[in-house]
Formats: C-alpha cells, sequence, structure tokens
C-alpha cells in the first residue's frame, strides 16, 4: 500500500510539473523550466540535473535496483524527466544536449519496460514513440538496439523487431543464434497476430531462410 501511495504522488508531482513546464517553455522561460525539473529530480529520485547526466545508464539503473529487482516505475520516471530537459535544449537550439539526453531516456524507457513498468502508468509507450522519432536519423547504441529489439517484440511489432536485428548486424555484432530464434518464435505466433505486427507468415519463413543463409556466411553451424 504504502508503496502504491508513493507511486501515485509521484504521479501527480510529475504530471504538475510538465504542465508547468509546458507553461514555462511557451513562455521561453527555458531556465526556470529546468529548475522546476531539478528540483523534481531531488524530491523523489535522490539526484540533481548534473549528477543525473553525467551518470551511465547502467549507474542510473543500478540505483533503482534493489537485489534482482528494478524499481521500474521510478527508472521510468527518470526517463520521463530526461525527455523533458531534451524538449527544453532542443527549444534553445541545444541539439546535441538534446540527443544527449534523449539517447539516454530511451535506453532507460526500454529497460524499465522490459523489468515490469506499468505501460500506462505515465504513457510509456507515446514517449517511446516520440523518442524513437526523434532519434530515427541517428543510430542507437549496439545496448540500446538490443532493448529495442526486445521491446519491439514483446509489443508485437514484430516489422519493427527484425529491423533492429538487422540493424545489430550491420553493427558488426554477432546475433546469428538471436536472429534464428527470433524467427523460430515468431513462427509460433498466430498468422492474425503477424499480420497485425507488420510481418506476415510468409514473412518470416522468407526471412527464417534469409537469415540462414546470412548466419552461414559468418561461420554459424546449425
Amino acid at each position: 500500500m504504502f508503496r502504491r501511495d508513493y507511486i501515485v504522488r509521484m504521479i501527480e508531482d510529475m504530471t504538475a510539473m510538465v504542465a508547468k513546464v509546458l507553461t514555462l517553455k511557451q513562455e521561453r522561460k527555458t531556465t526556470e523550466a529546468l529548475w522546476e525539473i531539478d528540483e523534481l529530480l531531488n524530491r523523489h529520485f535522490r539526484l540533481n540535473s548534473r549528477l543525473l547526466n553525467s551518470l551511465s545508464v547502467e549507474d542510473i539503473i543500478d540505483m533503482y535496483r534493489l537485489g534482482n529487482v528494478v524499481e521500474s516505475d521510478r527508472l521510468q520516471g527518470v526517463a520521463k524527466l530526461l525527455k523533458e530537459e531534451a524538449d527544453i535544449y532542443k527549444l534553445n537550439d541545444d541539439l546535441n544536449q538534446a540527443l544527449f539526453r534523449n539517447m539516454k531516456a530511451l535506453h532507460l524507457y526500454l529497460y524499465a519496460d522490459l523489468h515490469g513498468a506499468d505501460r500506462e502508468l505515465m504513457s510509456l509507450p507515446e514517449d517511446l514513440n516520440a523518442l524513437l522519432q526523434e532519434l530515427e536519423p541517428y543510430r542507437l547504441p549496439v545496448k540500446t538496439e538490443r532493448l529495442l529489439l526486445g521491446y519491439m517484440e514483446s509489443a508485437g511489432r514484430y516489422s519493427k523487431a527484425e529491423d533492429s536485428l538487422y540493424r545489430l548486424r550491420e553493427q558488426e555484432e554477432d546475433v546469428n543464434q538471436e536472429g534464428l530464434e527470433l524467427y523460430e518464435r515468431l513462427l509460433r505466433k498466430d498468422p492474425a497476430s503477424l499480420e497485425q505486427g507488420g510481418l506476415p507468415i510468409n514473412e518470416v519463413k522468407e526471412g527464417l531462410e534469409a537469415w540462414k543463409k546470412l548466419a552461414v556466411q559468418s561461420g554459424t553451424r546449425f
């Protein structure tokens, strides 16, 4: 009960903050908007913006790990605040700082989702889609691309999962076995769900055969 009450308060505070930051952005008061985010980081996440942006994504995740359990809702909250910061820096035409924060936010959102985050709690799918659109021109780090592959498969967006698989291969990652296992899992899916996920059953079969040929060229044995 205490945990649920805390999460409800955190979401209420974040909702109020996002509304206030939106008003400040419209008034071009970007410094004040960043202060609002920093204050909320201190209140709910034991962080400030400078520390948050100096830490690696792995270090941030470890802050919210209790044994084998990840506090995925708080991690999702941190990702949302990073995205808000990125939007402010973009408004100021500081695209490098915006990109830096968006890349971190994407990784944290994906990690939180794959570790049990409630997708409806803070509009995770909508925020993820916005981030992916924002980052479409850029190559994702391998560690983030791997998370994206898992997210797309779990969300039933199978053609997007396949896209991630090929992007990993293009970065010369050894994903031969992962690719074979992905296609084999997809072959066990209902054809209607595959169609809905953008990868009809005939394309899955063709994809598996094409992937086997690529794997053989890379020296993988079956």
